[in-house]
């Protein structure tokens, strides 16, 4: 048995508050980031062209805006997940995967009343982007603890002293 001391413990000895993210779950998201970002890269490089020179001078700059904000979401996107295809083969231990530098990165939100000027193609891959963003980052949120839990035997320590001490009930 150990000396006791709690303070030998690191957060990979505490209990998991998720269930574990699958490699099958990150792989297929992967794949749908990157098919994604191929979709984007195609129509705001080549294909939305056509449709940027018709738009008014704002919406112009609105669209050059929100598709750095597309690519920007996908970007943290790719690389919370090949973090977290690190973690799943060992490169990374389990407990510096859950880092608050490993976390997604921070994507600006859309501007609805930007996006609804836009042509649809580009409506369609903003709010693609934005939702896939979304679902990653409820994963990322459900990964990380927030707060070590107190033992049992710290909690029971902290009752006893509070009730012997008059600070308040067992």
């Amino acid at each position: 048995m150990n000396s006791g001391i709690l303070g030998d413990m690191d957060e990979s000895d505490l209990p998991e508050r998720q269930a574990r993210i699958t490699s099958r779950l990150i792989d297929s998201l992967y794949t749908e980031a990157m098919l994604l970002a191929d979709e984007a890269r195609s129509y705001f490089d080549d294909a939305g062209r056509g449709d940027r020179s018709t738009l008014e001078p704002f919406a112009r700059v609105g669209f050059a805006c929100e598709s750095l904000k597309v690519t920007t979401r996908i970007m943290h996107i790719v690389a919370w997940l090949l973090t977290q295809r690190a973690i799943e083969s060992g490169e990374i231990p389990n407990r510096n995967g859950r880092r608050p530098d490993r976390r997604l990165g921070h994507a600006q939100d859309s501007d609805q009343a930007v996006v609804v000027q836009l042509p649809e193609a580009a409506q369609k891959l903003i709010n693609s982007s934005a939702e896939l963003y979304a679902r990653v980052k409820r994963l990322d949120e459900g990964g990380i603890e927030t707060e070590v839990p107190q033992s049992p035997a710290r909690a029971l320590m902290g009752r006893l002293e509070r009730g012997l001490s008059g600070g308040g009930s067992l």
